[in-house]
């Protein structure tokens, strides 16, 4: 492949809370592996010590930091929908997003993106009004942030009509329908748990700028960071496979930048 190349690894990190650190071991090994974090904020998952912890922990790999906020749902870790308006989707994003760059600062660092979670990802990928409102609470809070979307869905263009720089994200570890849009997690097929079809997965959504689809027709895509997941049986191995591959490839890995 081109050395050409270039892709972000962003993975969804800090989202143990309280008594339950049920990622924080996997979360530190992973870190080497990926150029960019989403790190919960609270709602969906998250807890002061753990955002300072995570965001630390971030830094010492030279790691970008993103604030990743969800609905307010522990026990659904954000996963359920919700009936929200879009001023609530504003403020929820609005303060999420203060909490997480007050650790950052506080640390030294700088935030450098944004990546809604779980359903509020999901509902923004579809719905106009609250992928305006989530765009405008970035550019609110700080207009030089990269917003992470789901590629060609509602967010990526209310980020740029709203103002803020959309970055298309692509998924290593999931199937993808005709429209464009996540297998949803309840269907069977939803996941890719072999790493050797994740990659090619990858490899042609950077390459051909296409994903095949769950029912094999091929869907445009544009690849400009790629989510693995750190809460899997086997994330961490999935991850180092991921990383390994992609740089035999060629593909150079980090951080995204404005193009």
């Amino acid at each position: 492949m081109d050395t050409s190349y270039k892709l972000d690894i962003n993975c969804d990190l800090g989202e143990s809370y309280g008594a339950y650190h049920m990622m924080m071991s996997s979360d530190e090994a992973i870190l080497p592996l990926i150029t960019s974090a989403n790190i919960a904020c609270g709602f969906h998952a998250g807890d002061p010590a753990v955002m300072r912890l995570t965001v630390e922990r971030a830094m010492a790999h030279h790691v970008a930091i993103g604030a990743h906020p969800g609905l307010p749902d522990l026990q659904g870790f954000g996963r359920r929908m919700m009936e929200i308006t879009p001023r609530e989707a504003y403020d929820m994003v609005v303060y999420q997003i203060g909490a997480l760059d007050a650790f950052v600062r506080a640390s030294g660092g700088q935030l450098h993106h944004v990546k809604p979670h779980g359903a509020l990802y999901n509902m923004a990928a579809a719905n106009a009004n609250l992928a305006e409102a989530i765009a405008e609470a970035v550019y609110k809070v700080q207009p030089e942030l990269f917003l992470y979307g789901l590629a060609g869905s509602e967010l990526i263009t209310a980020a740029k009509r709203i103002g803020v720089r959309g970055v298309n994200e692509v998924f290593a570890d999931r199937t993808y329908g005709s429209d464009g849009r996540l297998t949803p997690r309840s269907h069977e097929g939803a996941l890719i748990e072999r790493p050797e079809q994740a990659l090619d997965q990858v490899i042609r959504m950077i390459k051909d700028r296409v994903v095949i689809s769950t029912d094999g027709a091929p869907v445009p895509i544009i690849a400009d960071t790629v989510c693995i997941h750190g809460d899997g049986s086997h994330a961490l191995t999935f991850a180092q496979e991921i990383r390994h591959m992609l740089e035999d490839e060629g593909v150079t890995l980090t951080a995204y930048q404005a193009k």
